[in-house]
């Protein structure tokens, strides 16, 4: 069970003493014989909305981004913008992204909590919103059970993250706090070695002995399950309902302001591209397959990709009481001092969106626009 939910005071953030909440996973594919999705995306055709030529749009190449892999392989986003084109770009983690949208350089991105919470919260509020809900799930602590035969082992151990103060780190120092080890934030030293390493790197470190464990999303846990790994802990069962947000959608609130009518449409995409992907699984996946290869010259194998894309799920909902619950485990670990999250969210027109493709409204957990 999680502590209790941490406080969260209006006072400005003083984040600026460490790299906070920084980073989600990097591009990452391994070989593979997986099934083909070799379809060609429609080019932008028809008349522009708003009279916005293109949208650029933000991602990972990472299973826990399927919505954004999917909608862009099968065209689903362009087929709502008409003659507006969609312009797609990989990012490797979350701070180049926030970078990104800060610059002007990317309109609306996919991408994890923390560097949303940690771009938020930095800007004093003025640079982002959080528009939708993508997935939920898809992290496990991975372990080398010849070293580690349960929770109780963990003592004395190297276990990796991502990356310092991700949204993996936070999760792993919310949990050992839990347990009573103790462990530095910013050093990753104590009770138990946190050691951040990019996530295409954990599994040769893993391989090699050089790692007992790691605390990482899909694919990266899969890849370990697939290299003599044992799943010691799937993060859902911490949470109520098994439920908590893995990636949420962002947008630039200049973008938003300027043309909420493209924004409308790649949420349609969204949502329609959410729906594809749970009435087809298994084309689904062969989608998001052909997109990573497309995007980092690899596929999955199947022994890979089929764990990883079961154990995420895409969902609408931003699941806005977690990403408050997060918050609040990075304010506990040491990460993050006292968040003003109020107006994170605007759900406006995905709520909109769903009231016209018949579905029920999200909630924003009272962090929604004023």
């Amino acid at each position: 069970m999680h502590a209790p939910r941490t406080p969260l005071r209006r006072s400005l953030a003083a984040a600026a003493a460490l790299p906070l909440l920084i980073g989600a996973l990097g591009a990452c594919g391994y070989g593979s014989k997986a099934e083909k999705d070799d379809k060609v995306a429609p080019v932008a055709k028809g008349e522009k909305i708003g009279g916005v030529d293109e949208v650029r749009i933000g991602y990972f190449a990472n299973v826990t981004h399927a919505t954004a892999l999917v909608g862009l392989q099968k065209g689903l986003f362009q087929k709502e913008l008409g003659g507006t084109e969609v312009k797609p770009q990989v990012f490797n983690a979350g701070p180049s992204e926030i970078e990104a949208l800060n610059a002007g350089a990317i309109d609306i991105g996919w991408i994890g909590p923390s560097p949303a919470i940690n771009g938020f919260t930095k800007s004093q509020g003025q640079n982002l919103k959080i528009i939708s809900g993508s997935a939920s799930g898809g992290v496990s602590l991975v372990v080398n059970p010849k070293k580690i035969k349960s929770l109780d082992d963990l003592e004395g151990k190297r276990i990796a993250t991502p990356q310092l103060g991700n949204t993996q780190d936070v999760a792993l120092l919310n949990y050992l706090s839990e347990k009573g080890l103790k462990v530095d934030p910013s050093t990753g030293k104590g009770d138990v070695s946190v050691v951040r390493q990019d996530n295409k790197e954990i599994p040769a470190s893993f391989e090699s002995g050089a790692l007992d464990g790691a605390w990482v999303p899909e694919p990266t846990a899969s890849k370990l399950v697939a290299g003599g790994g044992k799943v010691l802990l799937d993060e859902k069962k911490l949470w109520k309902d098994g439920k908590f947000v893995i990636t949420n959608v962002i947008v630039s609130q200049k973008f938003l302001k300027e043309h909420p009518d493209v924004v409308e449409a790649v949420l349609r995409g969204s949502v329609k591209s959410n729906a594809w992907i749970k009435a087809n699984p298994d084309e689904a996946k062969a989608a998001v397959n052909a997109k990573l290869k497309a995007d980092s010259g690899k596929e999955l194998p199947a022994e890979v990709l089929d764990p990883a894309f079961k154990n995420v799920e895409t969902t609408n909902d931003p699941l806005a009481s977690t990403l408050r619950e997060e918050a609040g485990h990075a304010v506990k670990a040491g990460l993050l001092k006292d968040p003003v999250l109020d107006g994170i969210y605007d759900l406006t027109l995905l709520n909109k969106v769903l009231k016209a493709e018949k579905q029920p409204a999200v909630e924003d957990a009272g962090l929604g626009a004023k």
